[in-house]
């Protein structure tokens, strides 16, 4: 038994477009309404509950006459227009004949990215909670750009399991869990349990099909729980059909193990949920000084910069290697940096001799895949 899940009081569950839609038939009510059962009985049970659902696109493909995923971002919009209407009011139906509210958060990655929204984002999930509503999130669709193809909400239910604290993230697929190889083109292992990243260096992971309705696939599944783990929660990917196994804490799956202590709300916004605007590029010693000494960044160990940024943008901070060191908000612009670079705070005018990152607008990005 997994009992990290079993005993979870508040859990965040992401469900993906294809487990919930069909391409010509657009919702599938049955596969829905079978998910909001598991999720009311854990709401019976006294456990808090945050559903990331996906599908809006694909719920609105079959009413718009439309075949497969759009290619074009206008069409895939107005799809999600029409699409997002019909997904909640479903939920909502769903879960009214279990005595539940549910309430609607759209979010787009913006939103996570940008420390006052994202902090407004907390402060309504923690209240929606707090009122015994069930929070139903997912991007907003209909005026994401890029976003549209954001991992299919893996990594928005990674960062918000960190937003509302939530003790365990439930990630559904149309699959078991991680394998070891493609089941569907032969004989692969199902991986119980993964504790470090490096255990599934061997494995190529798979993507979404492209004639499916999702977008994601179990790489995008494997980089969010990583995220999660790497933030304190553990995290299960199997299918929705064992959703209620493995609330209920059994076997089934893939669990990832929590990998490291949960940081601080501003260490993790800084280090997964933010868009680095720009880049510093660090000697050695400054190298060693911001990850061994735990010390700002100074002028003097930056050797050049790349990109357009404002003071208070976040940017990320390379060594000469290439490799990310740090992630941290400059106190700069990106126009001011070039007359400051290399030289000691005492050669500045004294308007320019505070740090260009400060230890504590700084964190350290000890892997930078999952940065």
């Amino acid at each position: 038994m997994r009992p990290e899940f079993a005993e979870a009081r508040r859990v965040v569950v992401k469900v993906g477009s294809s487990s919930l839609t069909t391409v010509p038939g657009g919702l599938d009510v049955e596969r829905l309404t079978a998910l909001v059962d598991v999720l009311s009985g854990l709401r019976a049970a006294g456990r808090e509950v945050v559903l990331v659902s996906s599908g809006a696109i694909a719920a609105g493909l079959a009413p718009l006459g439309i075949a497969g995923r759009p290619r074009d971002l206008a069409t895939a919009q107005a799809a999600a227009s029409v699409g997002q209407l019909r997904l909640v009011q479903t939920y909502a139906d769903a879960f009214a004949r279990h005595g539940v509210t549910v309430g609607q958060v759209l979010l787009t990655a913006d939103d996570l990215t940008r420390r006052s929204h994202y902090r407004n984002a907390e402060r309504t999930l923690d209240r929606l909670l707090a009122l015994g509503t069930l929070p139903i999130v997912n991007e907003n669709d209909t005026v994401a750009t890029d976003e549209i193809r954001f991992g299919d909400n893996d990594r928005l239910a990674a960062l918000v399991a960190h937003v509302v604290r939530a003790d365990a993230l439930l990630l559904l697929s149309d699959v078991e869990g991680v394998y070891d190889g493609d089941p569907r083109t032969g004989p692969a292992q199902l991986i119980e349990t993964v504790r470090d990243p490096a255990e599934l260096d061997a494995i190529t992971l798979g993507t979404a099909r492209r004639n499916g309705v999702g977008t994601g696939g179990m790489a995008t599944k494997v980089e969010a729980a990583l995220i999660a783990a790497h933030a304190g929660v553990p995290v299960v990917v199997t299918s929705a059909a064992r959703a209620a196994a493995a609330l209920a804490g059994e076997p089934v799956g893939t669990c990832f193990a929590v990998m490291a202590p949960r940081p601080r709300a501003r260490q993790f916004w800084l280090r997964f949920a933010t868009r680095p605007r720009g880049r510093l590029l660090l000697d050695a010693g400054a190298v060693a000084a911001v990850r061994e000494r735990n010390a700002s960044l100074l002028a003097a160990g930056i050797t050049g910069l790349a990109g357009e940024f404002l003071a208070d943008d976040p940017v990320e901070l390379v060594g000469p290697d290439g490799v990310v060191v740090a992630r941290g908000l400059v106190a700069y612009d990106s126009r001011e940096l070039p007359a400051l670079l290399g030289r000691k705070s005492g050669e500045l005018e004294p308007e320019f001799r505070r740090e260009v990152v400060h230890r504590d607008e700084m964190v350290l990005v000890r892997r930078p895949d999952l940065g």
